[in-house]
């Protein structure tokens, strides 16, 4: 079987230890693509340390998250649009609005989540979107910026069912990753009503651990934990999932 983890972070602190391992564990367990969003300007460097040592399973994405939203926001995506025209990356991401945290910046994050969707279509990229506390604005923006090009995946979909179609709609794929598996999520039963050829499969690593890691340190490995529990509402073979979620994440991304 092989999984696409289309979403953790392995170049953060929480791996200096054993990233090496964490890699490799994946990458024997059948987890051989590992998409890695950006961050900010600092996470850019250790991402593309990790993409040149994994090259064959490592693949970056270039964005500014929203939570690194503030007032040096126009340096920072200045320094994102240069990267942009460097190399090649897989997405735009993670991008996206979050209002969970704080909303100081909220006027910052519209403008930089807009001026990010609008360099995803002129590079033809897909982008990756983080949204908290705030998916009816992502979906409005979407709405607004409607393009043939603008396409992606919503990372840890947490909405409702009409937000998932209305996404589907406007051509994304839902991401999802360890809250399925959380007793209380109610997450299961939207799952239920989604197409499986418009879910993918992440872990949002090191955070979001699946059952029964919940509170530890989550990593690629444990996608495995999620992926059963998919199949399982689904009433679908494992295997079965692991095709169906590979060849999504492989049509998103453009890889082959």
């Amino acid at each position: 079987m092989h999984f696409i983890d289309t979403h953790c972070h392995l170049y953060a602190e929480e791996f200096k230890e054993d990233r090496k391992q964490a890699v490799e564990k994946a990458i024997q367990n059948g987890i051989q693509h590992l998409f890695l969003p950006n961050i900010d300007t600092a996470s850019i460097q250790p991402m593309l340390d990790l993409v040149w040592e994994y090259p064959s399973h490592c693949f970056p994405m270039m964005g500014l998250h929203p939570c690194s939203v503030d007032v040096h926001v126009d340096a920072q995506l200045f320094q994102i649009q240069k990267w942009l025209k460097k190399r090649k990356f897989y997405a735009v991401g993670e991008i996206g609005l979050d209002y969970y945290w704080s909303t100081e910046f909220k006027e910052q994050q519209i403008m930089a989540f807009k001026k990010q969707l609008m360099w995803a279509i002129q590079t033809d990229l897909p982008v990756v979107i983080h949204s908290r506390n705030s998916n009816e604005d992502v979906i409005a923006i979407l709405e607004e910026l409607k393009h043939p090009k603008l396409r992606g995946i919503f990372h840890c979909f947490g909405g409702t069912l009409e937000q998932a179609k209305q996404l589907i709609a406007l051509n994304f794929y839902i991401g999802i990753g360890g809250v399925v598996t959380y007793k209380n999520s109610g997450l299961d039963k939207i799952v239920a009503d989604i197409p499986l050829d418009k879910i993918v499969l992440e872990t949002d690593a090191p955070y979001l651990a699946p059952m029964p890691y919940r509170g530890k340190r989550n990593e690629p490995f444990y996608l495995i934990e999620t992926a059963k529990k998919v199949a399982e509402i689904k009433a679908v073979g494992l295997n079965q999932l692991a095709n169906t979620t590979t060849a999504n994440a492989k049509l998103v991304f453009g890889i082959e």
